[in-house]
């Protein structure tokens, strides 16, 4: 695949880090995001430190296991779909991305056969 830099105004949150917790990367949205928290400031930083129990012990159980995880939030009335899976580069486990998208009020579910 090409290097490119399709992430960095994605439509949607994405912040990565590595097999430590520790954030390598967030794109234009997350920095938006996690404005409050630290934006910018986060890169370097340990996701553990920025989760509440019991948020930050199923982090750590995700990370061990390499498992992914997906779930929906409401928050100020915005709906999201998060998705936090593990990365991997040839072949070796290297951390985590978690994927945070907005999800429209209505929106149609297919069943495909």
């Amino acid at each position: 695949m090409n290097e490119t830099n399709w992430a960095a105004e994605f439509g949607a949150a994405i912040t990565v880090c590595d097999a430590q917790a520790v954030i390598l990367e967030m794109n234009a949205r997350a920095l938006k995001t996690f404005e409050k928290y630290g934006g910018a400031s986060l890169i370097g930083k340990s996701l553990l430190d920025c989760h509440p129990e019991p948020a930050r012990s199923k982090l750590i159980s995700m990370m061990s296991e390499k498992k992914a995880n997906s779930y929906t939030i409401e928050k100020n009335g915005v709906k999201k779909l998060i998705h936090q899976a593990p990365w991997y580069r040839d072949g070796s486990y290297m951390g985590f991305v978690e994927i945070s998208i907005e999800l429209p009020d209505k929106m149609p579910h297919y069943v495909r056969t």
